[in-house]
């Protein structure tokens, strides 16, 4: 079963950016401290599904879709069918087919490799601009990390501080004994 056999060329390319635009806005809606990964992710997932179409086309090279104009598929020519010598010339027949069967094959395989090559191409494109999306991904994180570092080690010396403040007050206060009993004649 093909999925994918009711879709155009042009439909291909079009789901092929309208996913990884779906996961982005999806993705940054519900984690917007991280859109930097979700960017990352949608470029990768772009690449992926580019290289995938690329693939798809290539394992279905046959298909008409990817014919770009005038080349009909071509047919030999029967022999079998010529008084006298046809009977003898059915081999011939069936060797013939077998040679214009591949050439139809690599007929279509030339119409489907420019197809697939602008799939690649726009799948290397992605990876080449994935490099650094990466590294500005690793450089917010790592930032985000040296904040929280420095917040909580703030939040530290706060607690140090007040640790000290109440080991302070209770040198202050007086020794806690057992209690004494008062007097009622006072």
């Amino acid at each position: 079963m093909d999925l994918l056999a009711g879709l155009s060329r042009d439909d291909l390319r079009t789901w092929c950016w309208l996913l990884p635009i779906a996961f982005a806005l999806a993705a940054g809606f519900w984690r917007p401290r991280r859109f930097h990964w979700t960017a990352l992710g949608a470029v990768l997932l772009f690449a992926a599904l580019s290289a995938g179409t690329g693939v798809y086309v290539l394992n279905h090279f046959s298909d008409p879709r990817w014919a770009t104009g005038g080349e009909q598929p071509l047919t030999a020519p029967s022999f079998s069918g010529t008084p006298i010598a046809g009977q003898f010339l059915g081999p011939l027949d069936s060797a013939l087919n077998g040679v214009v069967g591949g050439v139809n094959e690599f007929l279509a395989l030339r119409q489907a490799l420019p197809v697939a090559m602008d799939f690649f191409t726009a799948s290397g494109w992605a990876l080449l601009a994935s490099f650094p999306l990466a590294i500005l991904a690793a450089s917010v994180t790592y930032g985000q990390a040296r904040r929280r570092r420095a917040e909580f080690e703030e939040y530290r010396a706060t607690v140090d501080q007040l640790n000290d403040e109440l080991a302070q007050v209770k040198r202050q206060l007086p020794p806690a004994g057992p209690p004494q009993p008062h007097d009622a004649s006072s």
